[in-house]
Formats: structure tokens, C-alpha cells, sequence
């Protein structure tokens, strides 16, 4: 399991985070993480500490959203915000080509390319968070501030 550590997408994510702080580490767990429930069992925490990075797309430009895994992003609310009506989920591929990770590990931190970052500020009801790091079955730790800041994301409400 901590030859995982080696793969590309987590390494990228761990250098990431070493920019913040020089004692962040990804962890790697036993039980994949691909989605927030599975998360939420393999961590032992609730569903809503768990992070959620969903990228949406409007023409050419790229939107990635940091959302609290027991809540759903409002696509109409992210229209109203950016005033992009063309506003849908973006597809694996351009999931893949846009921040370098594949959908169930998409960290929302060492990105490939810049894009704009909304932050869900439900996710402020946790001491800790934990979000994806490269790949289903890595995660790191961080709370509401400090992930704020590391992605200079906007926070807003963002959720149905």
C-alpha cells in the first residue's frame, strides 16, 4: 500500500502540501476513499468532513468546487455566481487533463492547470477535514482555514 506513495498524482499532492506546512503527510488507507460514504467509514469521522472536488466547466474555462461530503453542489446557485449558464460537471477526461487526477482522488491541492476554487462553507462545521491526495485510497488532513488558504478558494455557499 505505500508504493501508492510513489505514484505521480500523490507525490504532486505531498509536494503541494509540504508548501504549507513541512509536517502535512498523505495517508494512505487500507479501505478506499473514492467516495465521501467509503471515506467516512475508512476514517471513522462523518460524512460531511470528508471533501468533495467536483469540477464543472463552462466553454473552455474550469471551475473546481470544494464541497462538504454530505451535501450536493447546486449547480444552479455556481450559474447564478458565475454567471455561466453553460455551466455542467466536466467529464473524466478533462477531469484528468485539468487537474492531473483521476475521479476519486482528485486533491484540491497541485493542480496541472490553474482554475478558479469555491469553497462549500458548510464545510466550516468540522475541526478537521480530509480530503483526496492523488488517488482513491490517499487522503490528507487539514481544516477549514488552512485548506482555504492553500487553495486560495472563495468560500460561499454553494450546496442545495
Amino acid at each position: 500500500m505505500n508504493d501508492l506513495l510513489n505514484n505521480e498524482p500523490v507525490k504532486r499532492a505531498q509536494e503541494a502540501l509540504k508548501k504549507l506546512d513541512e509536517n502535512k503527510k498523505v495517508q494512505v488507507l487500507e479501505k478506499t476513499a473514492r467516495t465521501a460514504k467509503e471515506a467516512s467509514i475508512a476514517l471513522k469521522c462523518h460524512e460531511g468532513a470528508i471533501v468533495k472536488s467536483l469540477l464543472f466547466r463552462a466553454n473552455d474555462s474550469f471551475i473546481l468546487c470544494l464541497v462538504s461530503g454530505d451535501k450536493k453542489c447546486s449547480l444552479n446557485k455556481l450559474k447564478k455566481i458565475t454567471k455561466k449558464n453553460d455551466l455542467c460537471m466536466a467529464s473524466p477526461e478533462q477531469v484528468k487533463t485539468q487537474t492531473g487526477y483521476t475521479i476519486g482522488g482528485v486533491s484540491p491541492v497541485g493542480l496541472l492547470n490553474n482554475v478558479e476554487i469555491f469553497m462549500d462553507n458548510t464545510l466550516k462545521r468540522f475541526d478537521k477535514l480530509y480530503a483526496a491526495a492523488g488517488h482513491p485510497n490517499c487522503i490528507f488532513e487539514i481544516n477549514f482555514e488552512k485548506l482555504n488558504e492553500i487553495t486560495s478558494s472563495k468560500v460561499m455557499e454553494i450546496t442545495e
